[in-house]
């Protein structure tokens, strides 16, 4: 089964028409990529209109990327700021359990590696500023864990263009499986060349995947293939991880393309997306 962002050609205004050729092309998901950088806050009445699109056309939520906000930001210093961002976070929450899916993916703000301390070991320092600078991302995080668990929805943390994991790794040893995983931007990962390399080490919390490529220049969510995302590596690894087993999931967008046609986009999209999953499948450990 194969998933596509609903943001493919563009990521506001009525999603309907989108949703409608993305189950034309075959699609039995999508990721939920509307709205996704902005304070925008869906009413109860958009969402069960949203719900009925999907039931018509024969798609499944896999998963919704939470909004980040402009003035609304779950990690901002500024606390009146964070707590609106907090309320705009819960508000997708409601929205994927809603609509049936259980992850709801988000960004954080990016941490500067700290350097090592004058005093104390590298690593002892390092813990120190990391959890000073995500200090307003655990206040945020300690208030929707319980909101997320009534509503069985797991928040999935994004890894971003030239990220070292050292933050990601902080919060997973911070909060649990039950409550805090992964997603691994494959195109994020490729920006910088280590992401598959960091990858391998939290193999364990992968819950989400965002699929896309580039040739390392810049965060172009090109078609599978098309860049220089090393795809046999990552089908190993999903083969390996906690994500095993789960739907194939492209976050592709036309405007680096080259195709100009939605229709032909989304076949192109559907065919690699399809070979990549018998990659997957290929990778999988065989029982015996």
């Amino acid at each position: 089964m194969l998933s596509v962002t609903t943001d493919y050609a563009t990521g506001t205004g009525s999603p309907e028409p989108y949703l409608r050729r993305i189950a034309d092309a075959g699609f039995t998901h999508v990721h939920w990529c509307h709205q996704w950088n902005t304070d925008f806050l869906y009413d109860p009445a958009e969402i069960d209109q949203i719900a009925r699109w999907l039931r018509g056309y024969g798609l499944q939520l896999l998963d919704l990327h939470g909004s980040d906000g402009q003035e609304k930001a779950w990690g901002s210093p500024v606390e009146y700021q964070r707590l609106a961002g907090v309320a705009l976070v819960k508000n997708r929450i409601a929205m994927a359990a809603t609509l049936g899916s259980g992850v709801i993916i988000m960004h954080i703000p990016r941490v500067p590696i700290p350097a090592a301390g004058a005093t104390g070991p590298a690593g002892e320092s390092q813990t120190t500023e990391l959890g000073v600078a995500l200090a307003p991302i655990c206040r945020s995080l300690d208030a929707l864990a319980p909101f997320a668990s009534a509503h069985g929805v797991r928040i999935a943390i994004e890894n971003m263009g030239y990220d070292d994991f050292g933050a990601l790794r902080w919060l997973f040893a911070r909060y649990g499986p039950d409550f805090l995983g992964l997603c691994y931007d494959a195109g994020h990962g490729n920006l910088g060349g280590r992401g598959l390399d960091h990858l391998e080490t939290v193999r364990d919390r992968l819950i989400s995947i965002h699929l896309h490529d580039n040739d390392g220049s810049g965060d172009h969510h090109k078609l599978l293939f098309s860049g220089t995302v090393d795809w046999p590596r990552l089908a190993q690894i999903i083969a390996t991880s906690a994500y095993a087993g789960g739907i194939i999931s492209m976050e592709v967008a036309m405007r680096q393309a080259g195709i100009e046609d939605e229709a032909e986009f989304l076949r192109e999209a559907f065919r690699t997306g399809t070979v990549f999953s018998t990659m997957v499948e290929a990778s999988a450990p065989q029982d015996g």
